[in-house]
């Protein structure tokens, strides 16, 4: 038995640490190897050791197991350890899942509590009905404490026969990534205390189904991303839809196998946006269509068969669809609570999936009253709560996207009777009714918004990020409304015509007086050590110092304060925005020293791939086209001589840009 490599934690992993990440390594494998799609758990047994060894319950968890002479499992387990296997294990058997077309491989995982050591066994498939141990690939993971201190712990990394290892860089990658990888995320995992919210990814489907069909359909709509005509990034969009598409075919096919259904189940998307999920979905042969207030150029490359409408989604009577199966909203934004009451009032049969995005409520954005989770797993909480309080029984699960909120909710199933259905649409309408009927009111001067208290049963309201005042409405009040079948007065569906929310559209003097504001404020921060340069202090560039984000936004006014609350981003947006001026980072705020800047990395980006005589153009096109923001403002000037500055030191330098942009 060879020892790879042995590490010792930060903080030292204790026994309790180092079993939570093996339970990682053993359940969810591919958050380490990145080859792997994940894994399927086939059997789990706990047993106390006996004088017949693990034999019996490896042939009642593998079918067809045999042992070959002179490698009897217990035997095995000796070489690996150095020590008897003794007290309580735990034996599982799994089926690892590769990315790729590869063989998904069969692997007995012994735990062994006494001892402190895991071992992988991975299985040796001779036919359909026979499975042997795979001695060249035997690893395992031992937990030691140091016997000189007890507080030093060491985890060690083991394999049993190192000259003969069988590397396929996929589900056994070469023995250097066992030490120099996975030992390490090993380690590091015995010393997190970290308490994970959301559910394992892909939870609720077959991992290997949904590889599978992933494949197939990346290979089938990779070109996509060649024709994008979007602005946004052709990548991650195009295989974004393409897993959520995977996930919703997998889930569909196993509810058509559970419920013996032979049709094909149709869907509506709301808020569709690019319409790329409605296209994949439609083509796999599944009925269906995606509503959405904007069209999108890339409607029109998609064909007739695929059916998307321009239309502003108000929920309303208007908006039900009965003969639909499934309610899909994809990061739909302001709908993202109205797709469970929609599905819910669509008809019993109706069910929906959810993946939310952007945190708004029933009539405006959505606020949060305790922090002792994060925002987003309160957001989840509360579109979870209102799956309940339409009769879901609602199902959480992690998809494989490439993105951050990637979270889905699926109500397929409800919790009441059909017989009860106006008693249920009465609670629905209350329960509206009471999440709308909170008082908000604008935020103080330090620009976090506040909510009065109020008393009420549903504890996800108050510290409001954003509320826009247009937005909220009592939907309790009596006021006429014009569409008699509305559900509620105060919705506002987003504007057909996208406004620019990244502080570009804002007045210039309303943002040149913010960067002067905060500016200054930097400038003080170090203005005592500024002072006493004494005779060098003409040499002697002053940078001032940093402030937090919630410090720069203390120093605004309320109105300025709103007004930035309405663009993307906000503050920090504005600040990015004048580079020129500001170094953001962190979430704190600087003067930009360009004395000590080598160059510009955005500009670097840029003019990577152009020609040096591009280059040239391209900069003497912009140069001197703008005032210098240090010359004009900055008590010591620009920190850059006239020659080096591409900002104009004066008007006599400024020049006019040809083919300038507003």
């Amino acid at each position: 038995m060879v020892t790879l490599a042995e590490r010792r934690g930060p903080d030292g992993p204790t026994a309790c640490g180092f079993w939570a990440a093996l339970d990682v390594w053993t359940r969810r494998p591919q958050v380490a190897n990145r080859r792997l799609s994940g894994c399927r758990l086939e059997a789990e047994r706990e047993t106390r050791c006996s004088e017949a060894g693990l034999r019996p319950l490896l042939e009642e968890l593998v079918p067809g197991w045999r042992d070959e002479p002179g490698r009897e499992v217990d035997g095995i387990l000796l070489a690996v350890t150095g020590e008897r296997a003794s007290g309580r294990l735990k034996v599982t058997l799994r089926t690892v899942i590769p990315k790729t077309q590869a063989e998904s491989c069969r692997e007995v995982v012994i735990q062994d509590f006494e001892n402190n050591t895991a071992t992988f066994i991975p299985l040796e498939r001779h036919n359909s009905e026979m499975y042997t141990c795979k001695k060249n690939n035997i690893y395992s993971f031992k937990l030691r404490q140091d016997k000189g201190d007890e507080l030093f712990w060491f985890i060690s990394v083991s394999i049993l026969c190192p000259e003969k290892w069988n590397a396929d860089g996929i589900v056994y990658p070469k023995p250097a990534w066992l030490s120099d990888v996975l030992l390490t995320k090993i380690v590091k995992w015995s010393s997190e205390n970290k308490k994970n919210n959301f559910k394992s990814t892909l939870s609720l489907i077959s991992v290997e189904k949904y590889s599978e069909c992933y494949h197939r359909l990346k290979a089938k709509y990779k070109d996509m991303v060649k024709i994008w005509p979007e602005v946004t990034n052709p990548e991650k969009f195009v295989y974004e839809d393409v897993a959520i598409a995977t996930y919703l075919l997998v889930l569909w096919e196993a509810e058509r196998l559970e419920k013996g259904l032979t049709a094909k189940q149709s869907f509506i998307d709301l808020g569709c946006g690019n319409g790329l999920l409605v296209h994949i979905l439609t083509n796999e042969g599944h009925p269906g269509r995606g509503i959405d207030v904007r069209k999108r150029k890339i409607w029109d490359m998609y064909g007739p068969q695929t059916c998307l409408e321009e239309c502003a989604i108000t929920p309303s009577d208007d908006f039900l669809f009965p003969d639909v199966d499934w309610i899909i909203g994809n990061h739909s934004d302001e709908l993202t609570p109205w797709i469970p009451v929609v599905a819910a009032r669509s008809s019993y049969s109706c069910r929906y999936f959810v993946l939310p995005c952007c945190f708004f409520d029933f009539y405006g954005k959505y606020c949060r009253k305790q922090t002792k989770s994060t925002q987003y797993r309160a957001y989840l909480d509360f579109i979870i709560e209102v799956g309940s309080a339409c009769g879901f029984k609602v199902e959480e699960d992690c998809l494989r996207i490439p993105s951050t909120k990637r979270v889905c909710l699926i109500g397929n199933q409800r919790t009441y009777s059909s017989s009860c259905e106006k008693r249920l649409d009465e609670e629905r309408t209350q329960y509206i009714r009471e999440r709308c009927s909170y008082t908000l009111c604008a935020g103080d001067d330090t620009g976090f918004s506040k909510i009065k208290d109020c008393a009420s049963p549903f504890p996800h309201v108050t510290d409001c990020s954003v509320v826009e005042d247009d937005m909220m409405q009592d939907s309790s009040a009596d006021t006429d409304c014009p569409v008699p079948n509305k559900w509620g007065t105060g919705f506002q569906p987003r504007e057909k015509v996208e406004k620019i929310r990244n502080c570009a559209a804002l007045p210039r003097d309303f943002v040149d007086n913010v960067v002067l504001q905060v500016a200054k404020a930097l400038l003080k921060v170090n203005q005592d050590n500024y002072d006493r340069h004494d005779e060098d202090s003409a040499k002697y560039w002053h940078k001032g110092g940093s402030l937090s984000l919630k410090n720069v936004a203390d120093l605004l006014d309320c109105d300025t304060l709103q007004k930035l609350k309405k663009e993307c981003g906000g503050l920090q947006t504005l600040l990015r925005n004048n580079c020129q001026v500001f170094e953001v980072a962190h979430g704190n705020v600087q003067i930009r020293d360009w004395s000590k800047e080598k160059q510009d990395k955005q500009k670097e980006k840029h003019t990577k791939n152009l020609s040096p005589d591009e280059k040239r153009k391209l900069l003497s096109e912009a140069c001197k086209t703008r005032l210098c923001w240090f010359f004009v403002n900055h008590p010591d000037g620009c920190p850059r001589i006239a020659e080096k500055c591409p900002f104009a030191h004066g008007i006599k330098e400024l020049r006019s840009r040809a083919n300038s942009r507003k």
